[in-house]
């Protein structure tokens, strides 16, 4: 069973599956940092919202006592960071069809395979008729 578990770790695709779920990772915060950063500021200037991810449906109001201290926390339906999440969602799917697209277009064709030879039966009918000579 450890022999089994060792060759199933050490097999290339192993590492390779690996390799991209760290490459994703950098890449999924390298996108949130780029929709959060210049994308969500651009969009909340368009609609005159001021900051997207505030945006908020309040449920309930948070309570203070007299020293303003929260006593119960507000409760919203943040609708500003779902956007966000969309548009994370949005970039990073596109930009993994374009290299999935590149990759297909780079990748070189596989070669036709070899015509099929003769059948079983046509080999045994060849042997059959060199015989009969």
């Amino acid at each position: 069973m450890l022999k089994e578990f060792k060759d199933f770790a050490l097999k290339g695709n192993l590492f390779d599956i690996a390799i991209g779920l760290v490459m994703a990772t950098a890449f999924g915060s390298i996108t949130s940092a780029f929709v959060d950063g210049i994308i969500m500021p651009l969009v909340s200037q368009i609609f005159q919202v001021g900051d997207m991810s505030g945006l908020k449906i309040v449920l309930s109001p948070a309570e203070l006592d007299a020293a303003g201290a929260v006593v119960k926390p507000e409760a919203a339906i943040q609708y500003g960071t779902l956007i966000s999440s969309f548009i994370n969602f949005f970039i990073i799917a596109m930009v993994m069809f374009w290299v999935v697209k590149a990759i297909n277009t780079i990748k070189k064709p596989e070669p036709p395979a070899p015509p099929a030879g003769p059948t079983q039966e046509e080999l045994l009918a060849q042997i059959r008729d060199l015989l009969k000579k």
